[in-house]
C-alpha cells in the first residue's frame, strides 16, 4: 500500500510524463479540481489548459520534444484537512532534429494539493519561472514577451 506523499510523488510524476508525451487531455485532466497559474497566464478548467498549450506548445509527430525534471521535491500533508503543499524544482530540456538538446527553463513549481475520494489532485499549481532560455522551439507565446 502506498503512503500520501507516494501519490503525491505519482501525481507530480504524471504531470511530468503526460505533458512530455504530448498528451494535454491527460495533463489537463490532472487538474480537474484545480487551476494552473504561471509566466504566461492562469488556467482554471481542463479545457482551458488543453486550448492554451493546443496553441502554444510547438509539438514534433505529437510531442513536445521535452523532458520535465522534478527535483529538491518539500511536501507537507496536513492528514485532517486531506489537504499537502509541495514545492520543488523543474528543469525542461528540449532536443528536435532542429534544436540541439540543452535546458529551456529552470524554475519552481508550488502546489496546492487536496485529496478527493482517496485520490491526490492538484488544487493550484504555481509555475515560477527562475532561468529562462531559448524557447524558441517550444513555446510560440513566450516568445512574443520577449
Amino acid at each position: 500500500m502506498s503512503s500520501d506523499r507516494d501519490e503525491i510523488e505519482n501525481l507530480l510524476a504524471r504531470y511530468c510524463s503526460t505533458y512530455d508525451a504530448g498528451d494535454f487531455e491527460a495533463y489537463a485532466a490532472l487538474f480537474t479540481h484545480g487551476r494552473v497559474v504561471g509566466p504566461t497566464g492562469s488556467f482554471d478548467s481542463p479545457s482551458e489548459i488543453v486550448a492554451y498549450h493546443e496553441r502554444n506548445c510547438r509539438l514534433y509527430d505529437g510531442s513536445p520534444k521535452t523532458r520535465h525534471v522534478n527535483t529538491n521535491l518539500e511536501i507537507h500533508i496536513d492528514d485532517a484537512a486531506g489537504t499537502a503543499s509541495a514545492s520543488s524544482y523543474v528543469t525542461i530540456y528540449q532536443a528536435t532534429p532542429d534544436f540541439p538538446l540543452q535546458v529551456i527553463f529552470v524554475g519552481r513549481y508550488l502546489d496546492e494539493l487536496t485529496k478527493i475520494d482517496g485520490v491526490w489532485w492538484f488544487a493550484r499549481r504555481e509555475a515560477v519561472a527562475d532561468l529562462v532560455g531559448d524557447l524558441s522551439a517550444h513555446a510560440l507565446e513566450y516568445l512574443s514577451k520577449s
